[in-house]
């Protein structure tokens, strides 16, 4: 079978073509603990667009993507699992929540507008790459503007044109201007939002009356002068000199090639729409009238944005929900049948806890430690001290609500609270969180069921 024509290779390419599923499974391990069988999932649906690719464009347009639903409890690693598989791939990413939309008819979103979102994510990702692939000239030509700025500023001072520029720019590279204050033009970017119904629903747009009635609001935007030290004016400039290197113009169409080729969707909360009209009362009844509008784009549809056109049939849609009370089954056939990779997420252990706090290229010790180090403080985790903190979040989400690892976050600001608000006050110490340091942070929270509702 003879694939697309051959097209040169861009750095994106070579690094989607060497993440293989194994890859794939062992980048997501550095960031997030167990659920290998939703890892194993993602890694051959994100392989699988790979190998889509390649083929000829009469076959690759019958593939479709094996859309994934990741049923399990919250703080299980559902989201970042996804999160992370676009960040691995440069992909346009997008996390909405189901029970945010309504049936057409109701008052909230339409479901098209998560096309619409995802492309003004992919159209930001667009922008950031192509100013990251000219950021040594843009910096280059904001250090020469800053040159010019203080070269103006300082007028007067002595010395000849040519030697006090160099003097200049050898101390802006010293870094003694930083806190110099200087006149920056910047242009009012910023456009009114108004909500209007559009043929697709409710939406928020910018209407941009100066450049509709420029005869009354006298042409184009004006830019003002704005004073800003150095340090603040040099990420502005920076900017300003990247997108005049980059070709905004082709920006958008990139864009849509992305969003139609890499886009993923995280689909939150699905469970909650999977009740069946008819079996509540109230508000219950549009929520299969919410799936019936998620179908079609699910299914893949063209959607109007501000940008053009954009086609869903190739974006990737991952799902995910606790499923405690509705099940899988509720949800219409037709949906159903868009998400044909089913995995289940395990509820954490305490052993889990653990190796998150451990393992984790930035967990939440290593975090806490970097956050009060800035104040002079070292913190020490012991190994009794990482179990305990475990313990008692297990047994918490054992007797309240299960929660999962966002526990942890509770336990452990818990754990910390003295030492991080004594701050600069503690500067120089040296603290080590052990078993007995957790036991005392906690002081019986975790043992007073009552108390620990509202605390823990």
């Amino acid at each position: 079978m003879s694939g697309r024509p051959p097209k040169p290779a861009s750095m994106r390419d070579l690094r989607l073509r060497e993440l293989s599923p194994r890859r794939i499974v062992a980048e997501l391990d550095r960031h997030v603990v167990g659920q290998s069988r939703a890892k194993r999932a993602v890694a051959i649906a994100l392989r699988d667009r790979w190998r889509r690719q390649r083929l000829a464009e009469a076959l690759a347009r019958e593939i479709t993507p094996k859309n994934i639903l990741m049923i399990g409890p919250t703080g299980v690693g559902k989201t970042e699992i996804a999160r992370r598989l676009a960040r691995l791939t440069d992909a346009p990413f997008l996390k909405v929540e189901a029970s945010k939309f309504t049936e057409v008819g109701y008052v909230g979103r339409d479901v098209d507008s998560i096309a619409r979102d995802l492309v003004e994510a992919a159209i930001q990702l667009v922008k950031e790459e192509r100013r990251a692939r000219v950021l040594d000239r843009a910096a280059a030509a904001a250090e020469e503007r800053l040159v010019d700025l203080l070269v103006s500023a300082t007028a007067g001072e002595g010395g000849g044109l040519a030697e006090g520029r160099e003097r200049i720019r050898r101390d802006l590279r010293e870094g003694k201007y930083e806190s110099r204050e200087i006149e920056v033009e910047v242009s009012d970017e910023r456009v009114p939002q108004i909500s209007v119904m559009t043929p697709q629903g409710v939406e928020e747009m910018g209407i941009d009356l100066p450049g509709m009635l420029p005869n009354l609001f006298g042409g184009q935007k004006k830019k003002k002068r704005v004073r800003m030290p150095v340090s603040d004016a040099r990420p502005v400039l920076i900017e300003r000199e990247a997108d005049a290197l980059t070709d905004e113009a082709t920006v958008p169409q990139e864009a849509i090639r992305r969003t139609e080729e890499s886009g993923i969707v995280f689909l939150d909360e699905l469970d909650k729409i999977a009740g069946r009209e008819g079996a509540r009362g109230g508000p219950d009844v549009s929520r299969e009238g919410v799936q019936r509008d998620l179908l079609p784009l699910v299914e893949g549809t063209t959607v109007k944005t501000k940008y053009g056109l954009v086609k869903t049939d190739h974006v990737l849609f991952i799902a995910a929900g606790a499923f405690h009370v509705a099940r899988p089954s509720d949800l219409i056939p037709e949906l159903q049948g868009r998400f044909p990779i089913r995995v289940e997420l395990d509820a954490l252990t305490e052993t889990d806890f653990v190796r998150i706090l451990t393992e984790p290229e930035h967990s939440l010790p290593r975090q806490a430690s970097a956050l009060l180090e800035t104040e002079g403080i070292t913190l020490d985790f012991a190994e009794d001290g990482i179990r305990e903190i475990a313990r008692a979040a297990a047994e918490v989400n054992t007797n309240l609500e299960n929660i999962g690892a966002r526990r942890l976050h509770t336990i452990l600001e818990r754990v910390l609270d003295e030492i991080s608000f004594a701050g600069p006050d503690a500067s120089g110490a040296r603290v080590t969180i052990d078993r007995a340091y957790v036991e005392r942070g906690l002081s019986g929270l975790v043992k007073n069921r009552d108390l620990s509702r509202f605390v823990l």
